[in-house]
């Protein structure tokens, strides 16, 4: 996608050359005479560079710069000075401009600021774009892709436990998606307005006393217990929590609270992350009873991949077209063993071990080379090539390869029923069945 510019100068010439050297340098430029017509389409979700001209009539490029900063002060502003004008561009800089430069200038040096400032302007709207997801429950609640009944089942727990405030303990193998679980149980709960921080304790080691507790080593950051006050706080590797921090938890959160000291008792909701914990009857050995069963009140115990059935197709068809857009080719297309194949395998790394495959795929087609089974096989180890998932009926096996073509058809013809009706030579009302059966809606291809 390329980088949009928002041009605005009074001289037309000058408008149209920086206009013309922009765009043969890969910009989507766009022209305006004043910044009075500019601040009507300016706005704080232009994915763009505002490259302006400092003097103009009317509203000239300080005043301009001001107008911006209060409708996004992270929106990139160039400011074009003449000579002389350079007091006035430092000032323009404190302001929040995002860098000038001065008449005449090198059309090439141009090129490259509005490109370094385009780049952080992408980079900007992507971190305000995850943050919304990661405070959208429906967005989150999308990301756990799937039709099997254990998925669904996964659903309808997140949005029933996400109602009440009990403390939970999530448990799954790795890469089966834990932290958006816990993230997604935050965006669908009453406290999803507050903050949600997320401790690593095996990452965080020895400091994740002072991150909790303080004094941190940063004089400005607050701890994270009075940071998340209201709000979640995810602890990943609850196992691997120091028996120290493990008391001081219990004492200052968990507590009978003075009423009469005028202490608060602290308003915080916790969600515990964990590979390693199996059962929630009985405390590991690592982390003391009395915080583990105040951690573990409400438990989501996450299915492993192998578990999911059609799902493991499904998801492997989504990740394949991802990065075969992120890599400019065609995703590849998936035999009847393969999918057999896949469908039988451990995935001892589950969704993130599926990813790591469907990118190889991917990079394997583009150089023209097939052989899925062999990806497969070079990622299990000699033992696990013996083990594989429990054994399915010929019945799944098949409903999940036609819900795949059915599937991938849908995505090459974007939604277009007729299409797809050609390519797997199907009648209207048997592809309609299909859809129904499978939950294929085509509104989501469109």
């Amino acid at each position: 996608m390329k980088h949009k510019v928002a041009i605005i100068d009074d001289e037309a010439d000058m408008r149209s050359s920086i206009a013309q050297w922009l765009t043969l340098s890969g910009f989507e430029a766009e022209t305006f005479a004043s910044a009075e017509i500019a601040l009507k389409t300016l706005s704080a979700t232009y994915e763009g560079v505002v490259v302006s001209d400092i003097k103009m009539p009317g509203i000239d490029g300080m005043g301009l710069l001001k107008r911006l900063q209060s409708v996004d002060p992270a929106l990139p502003v160039l400011l074009i000075t003449g000579h002389g004008d350079v007091a006035l561009a430092v000032e323009a800089m404190q302001i929040g401009a995002y860098d000038f430069i001065e008449k005449p200038f090198d059309p090439e040096r141009l090129a490259d600021l509005v490109k370094r400032a385009a780049n952080a302007r992408r980079l900007t709207l992507d971190n305000r774009r995850l943050r919304r997801e990661m405070t959208d429950g429906t967005v989150l609640l999308r990301k756990l892709v799937g039709s099997s009944s254990v998925i669904e089942k996964l659903r309808e727990t997140i949005l029933d436990m996400a109602q009440s405030d009990g403390h939970i303990l999530v448990t799954g193998e790795t890469g089966t998606g834990k932290n958006v679980i816990a993230h997604a149980l935050h965006a669908c709960g009453p406290r999803s307005e507050r903050p949600v921080i997320t401790l690593n304790c095996t990452a965080l080691g020895d400091s994740l006393e002072k991150t909790l507790f303080g004094p941190s080593s940063e004089p400005d950051e607050r701890p994270v217990l009075e940071a998340a006050n209201g709000g979640t706080i995810c602890i990943e590797d609850i196992e691997t929590m120091p028996e120290k921090v493990q008391a001081r938890l219990l004492s200052e959160v968990f507590s009978e609270t003075d009423v009469e000291a005028g202490d608060a008792i602290r308003d915080i909701r916790f969600i515990c992350l964990s590979s390693r914990i199996q059962s929630v009857t009985e405390a590991p050995d690592t982390v003391r009873e009395d915080l583990f069963f105040r951690l573990s009140t409400l438990h989501i115990s996450i299915p492993p991949l192998r578990e999911r059935g059609e799902d493991i197709l499904l998801l492997f068809n989504r990740f394949c077209a991802q990065f075969a857009e992120d890599y400019g080719c065609d995703a590849p297309e998936i035999s009847a063993d393969d999918a057999a194949r896949m469908m039988q395998f451990r995935w001892p790394g589950n969704i993130r071990q599926l990813i790591n495959v469907a990118e190889r795929a991917v990079l394997q087609s583009r150089r023209g080379e097939s052989g899925l089974g062999d990806l497969i096989d070079h990622e299990a180890t000699p033992i696990e090539t013996t083990i594989i998932a429990e054994a399915k009926p010929l019945k799944e096996h098949v409903e999940a390869f036609e819900k795949m073509l059915i599937d991938n058809a849908l995505r090459r013809n974007r939604g277009a029923v007729t299409g797809v009706m050609e390519e797997l030579a199907l009648p209207r009302r048997t592809l309609n069945e299909k859809m129904a059966k499978y939950g294929l809606v085509r509104a989501e291809y469109l």
